[in-house]
């Protein structure tokens, strides 16, 4: 995420709802822990849906003006609701025109992180569904994006993050902000490689068990160095990716993993185990591109 020293903001989706506020607290969270500014984002989205049939529609400039105002009130209850939480966190509040996938996309230029909240909505709906735009943003957010779930789940003491490794660049990204994430927060972090073991597992299970030693190895080597205080736990497990992953952060603080990726996490991209452990797991999923990028990349 953001080095030290930067003051790239924790960027936060509002939900209209004022009852669905944990996106915008972890978002806080987030921004106190960093020392950095908070930007709530609220998307107006395109003035001219939702009327069909026998309504008139009104004026443009009437309907943009109820848009505005009601986009105002949103921002204006989620800097309260910071401000009595984090006095001292600065808040920098955006109301933008356009549709919520675009305009996010476009914050996490320059962000630390992009939090989202998510319903838990069906498999369909999730994935499809106008309701959610988790997908879409994640498919082209230039920093991590993380979906916060609504309610709140249960965590456990010793806290841990869960990260699922593969040996890709891709997950190495994610192993990069699963220590630093666990380091903010004084927990612990289990690094996971998964196999689907075949059917003759009782002769194919000592090469999937050192390859994935090695790759568990490379794959912290040197994060461990550079974040002494965060406990280790590296996790060979015999199952399908999403399951593993799914299971092993049911009580985490939250689940890191890369947006794309290969080898134990076979076909780690958007849509196979990053959409399915948005769909299942019940902690925030923290979804990682391979790096950055420029201002200037295309979506």
């Amino acid at each position: 995420m953001s080095r030290p020293g930067e003051r790239r903001p924790v960027v936060v989706g509002l939900d209209p709802d004022p009852g669905r506020q944990m996106a915008l607290a972890w978002a806080a969270d987030e921004a106190a822990r960093r020392r950095v500014p908070l930007r709530p984002v609220h998307a107006e989205g395109v003035p001219t849906r939702g009327y069909r049939g026998r309504e008139v529609p009104p004026s443009w400039e009437g309907w943009n003006e109820a848009l505005h105002t009601a986009g105002k009130q949103v921002l204006e209850e989620a800097a309260a609701f910071v401000t009595a939480r984090y006095p001292q966190v600065e808040v920098d509040a955006v109301l933008a025109e356009g549709e919520p996938e675009w305009v996010l996309r476009e914050q996490s230029r320059d962000a630390t992180a992009l939090v989202l909240g998510s319903r838990h909505l069906s498999r369909a709906q999730e994935v499809f569904g106008s309701a959610s735009i988790a997908v879409p943003v994640m498919a082209h957010a230039h920093c991590p994006v993380v979906v916060v779930p609504e309610p709140q789940h249960i965590t456990r003491e010793p806290a841990y993050y869960v990260v699922g490794v593969d040996g890709s660049e891709h997950s190495a990204a994610a192993v990069d902000v699963a220590f630093e994430e666990a380091a903010l927060h004084g927990a612990e972090l289990r690094a996971l490689y998964a196999w689907e073991a075949g059917p003759f597992r009782i002769f194919d299970e000592y090469a999937p068990q050192q390859e994935g030693r090695r790759l568990l190895s490379e794959s912290v080597a040197g994060r461990q160095a550079r974040y002494p205080e965060v406990t280790l736990h590296q996790e060979l497990v015999v199952g399908h990716p999403v399951q593993v992953l799914t299971e092993a952060s049911a009580e985490a603080l939250g689940l890191v993993v890369g947006t794309r990726g290969r080898g134990g996490f076979a076909g780690m991209l958007l849509g196979s185990v990053s959409q399915g452990v948005l769909h299942h797991a019940r902690c925030p999923v923290i979804a990682v591109p391979s790096k950055p990028s420029a201002a200037g990349d295309g979506p």
